[in-house]
């Protein structure tokens, strides 16, 4: 097992709110904290240095950088908005419309989920189209095709749409409050986390689909690692995490890993090798080798750690810089070293 010797706090610092979302641009060297209330803290990830913050009237739900790093786009119960870093102009949208998900695809178009739409927005602001409206709010987004196609989540399934589509050329249908969305890389997967406490599974080339049962809680943190052969779930109290290779997970049994009373936040490790961060609201923070075992085996993490607060989210900066942020607002940047135990 990695020791507590083997990991190094590379810096602290803290927040004056509750954070609920940790977002990093490893190419732009930034790290932005998300409080509930409404106010975003950017800083640089090296040492924690403030560079300026942002606000969203009514509160935020989540955040994310441009893959550059030279734009921020977050979102909120009533709104979203974009920040630039070049000058920190602040853009700010108040649509009235509740907005929990953020995804960019390139330096140039950014989607926010608004209301019962999804918006595709340029860095300034401009809506360049807009989804026809879901029979329920958006819940999530995602980019297939190397963003050429859009895929939203609400109730009754996920709606793929091309550019300058208002209504969907693709419907992947399941009854039920779709919460989160995972694409494996290739596209070749796309999987919902759910109200109902399931995980369905959709093949994109012919629609087949399959679902798996039998978890205590809500399916709302669902992951893929970059390799798309680990997918990650909460469900509360363990993880699990299922194998994509060959074939796909079909009549087979995931990986349990168990540490947390009710998962907070979860984030893959990039660059592969299957090491995985979560955290729980008992105050635990788990790293994990999820290849490790037999499928159907109980997994104990590499290292973990009480923390004096529940952990509320967290994000890799690179593959050895692990940014996390507690209830009460205190964020810890940690040195991971390459190799874990398995």
């Amino acid at each position: 097992m990695t020791t507590a010797a083997d990991i190094s706090v590379r810096w602290t610092t803290a927040v004056d709110d509750a954070p609920v979302a940790v977002a990093t641009a490893p190419a732009g060297g930034l790290v932005a904290i998300a409080g509930a209330a409404g106010t975003a803290w950017i800083l640089e990830t090296a040492t924690g240095t403030p560079v300026g913050t942002v606000s969203l009237p009514g509160g935020l739900l989540a955040l994310e950088f441009s893959p550059e790093g030279a734009h921020l786009a977050f979102t909120g119960p009533t709104g979203h908005g974009l920040w630039r870093r070049c000058d920190g102009r602040t853009l700010t949208f108040a649509t009235g419309a509740w907005s929990n998900a953020v995804r960019w695809t390139s330096p140039e178009r950014v989607a926010v989920a608004s209301g019962r739409r999804a918006l595709v927005l340029d860095p300034d602001g401009t809506e360049q189209w807009a989804t026809d409206p879901a029979p329920s709010t958006v819940t999530d987004l995602a980019w297939l095709r190397g963003g050429r196609r859009l895929v939203s989540s609400a109730y009754g399934g996920v709606r793929c749409h091309e550019r300058h589509t208002d209504k969907p050329v693709t419907e992947y249908k399941y009854l039920g409050s779709h919460l989160a969305i995972a694409l494996n890389p290739n596209g070749r997967w796309i999987c919902t986390g759910n109200q109902d406490a399931s995980i369905h599974i959709w093949h994109t080339r012919d629609g087949d689909d399959l679902t798996m049962h039998g978890y205590p809680d809500k399916i709302a943190r669902l992951a893929f690692d970059d390799t798309g052969r680990w997918l990650a779930s909460d469900g509360a109290p363990d993880i699990t995490v299922w194998d994509f290779s060959g074939k796909g997970p079909a009549g087979t049994k995931p990986r349990t890993l168990r540490a947390h009373e009710t998962v907070t936040a979860l984030a893959w490790r990039p660059g592969g090798g299957a090491v995985l961060a979560s955290a729980g609201a008992e105050g635990t923070l788990a790293l994990w080798r999820a290849d490790s075992g037999r499928p159907g085996a109980l997994v104990r993490p590499a290292h973990a750690r009480e923390l004096p607060e529940p952990v509320t989210a967290l994000a890799w900066a690179g593959p050895d810089l692990l940014v996390f942020a507690d209830y009460e607002g205190q964020v810890e940047a940690w040195q991971v070293p390459a190799a874990l135990a398995r």
